[in-house]
């Protein structure tokens, strides 16, 4: 645990509507980051995880879509989760490094010891509490979050090399041409404020000061320097890149759920006039589901890994399964379209 005295502000980056372009059509109506996985917006989840950090003084939301798209949001999820959350709009994108230095002035406000830095189209476990108890073990200005994924995969991704002993950051290169490691960036850090020198000096370097990447301009330069550690998730870690992404990624959040809040999700009644739940399952408590009115093994609504949202109907004779069901939608026998996947 941190000292009384210690104060970890969080930044989360959400892009904005010139990002992301592969998750649509999904994001044509609804910004990337509030479309629902396992019943809540995406950036709920990270956001959620912020909450075990010892001594949080604040949650910035960075990206470039307009302040009237995150308001409501950022006002209901701070009410719900009692951590404040305040969005920061960017008037062009500057890169993840970029954009962490323009609101330097905002982040420092509540002088941090610490500083995470979490991408908003990450889907892990998020074990935020444990990397910054390695970090300040480490002793160095940063923490990156890795995992061991298949080297036919690595090449997708930033892939690094780490000292097997002392788990520094000797090496970094983002996707490769050729095979340099099984382990990759998981696009979760931590850092201390030294972190906006080094951005700084990189600036400094650069005839191009408007955009700055963290992981090719600012990871890269400084690996094998005793700045930078990596911190390993034996967990579950995916990105959220493609419209097929939201659904597995929402059946991760959900078998996460099933152990750490299993009231959340929904369950089968054993009674006749409900709906026989097969699975990880959340719906909204506004959704409608036509109860069971037929024996067993013939019933109205079974549902797989499958979320239903805000005000959704589901009537007679349907059968839901894998399935992301967005807010106001009717399902019933003479529906032919996919609502969503």
């Amino acid at each position: 645990m941190g000292s009384s005295d210690e104060r970890v502000v969080a930044v989360i980056m959400v892009g904005g509507p010139t990002k992301g372009t592969r998750f649509r059509p999904l994001s044509l109506n609804v910004p990337k980051p509030l479309f629902p996985l396992a019943g809540q917006p995406m950036v709920h989840h990270p956001i959620s995880a912020c909450r075990r950090i010892p001594n949080l003084a604040q949650v910035y939301l960075i990206g470039f879509y307009e302040e009237r798209e995150f308001a409501l949001y950022v006002s209901a999820i701070s009410n719900e989760l009692r951590v404040p959350v305040r969005y920061l709009r960017e008037d062009k994108p500057h890169g993840s490094a970029g954009g962490l230095y323009s609101f330097r002035d905002y982040i420092m406000e509540d002088d941090p010891s610490h500083i995470f830095l979490l991408n908003c189209d990450v889907c892990c476990s998020f074990p935020l509490p444990e990397m910054l108890d390695a970090h300040k073990r480490y002793g160095g200005m940063g923490t990156v979050l890795v995992i061991k994924v298949s080297a036919e995969s690595a090449n997708q991704f930033g892939e690094l090399v780490a000292d097997p002993v002392t788990d520094e950051l000797l090496h970094y290169t983002e996707k490769p041409e050729t095979f340099v490691s099984d382990l990759i960036n998981c696009g979760v850090y931590v850092f201390t404020p030294k972190i906006f020198i080094a951005i700084q000096d990189s600036f400094t370097q650069r005839k191009d000061r408007d955009y700055l990447r963290l992981d090719q301009d600012i990871l890269s330069p400084l690996a094998g320097k005793k700045e930078l550690y990596t911190y390993e998730t034996r967990e579950f870690w995916e990105q959220i890149k493609t419209p097929g992404m939201s659904l597995k990624c929402s059946g991760l959040y959900l078998a996460q759920i099933r152990h750490t809040s299993p009231h959340l999700l929904a369950e089968s009644k054993g009674s006749r006039r409900s709906a026989t739940i097969v699975g990880d399952v959340y719906f909204h408590p506004s959704a409608k589901i036509h109860p069971t009115a037929k024996g067993e093994g013939d019933y109205n609504a079974k549902l797989g890994i499958t979320i239903l949202g805000e005000s959704v109907a589901v009537e007679d004779e349907v059968v839901v399964t894998n399935s992301i069901v967005l807010p106001n939608k009717t399902l019933n026998v003479s529906v032919q379209e996919e609502i969503i996947l």
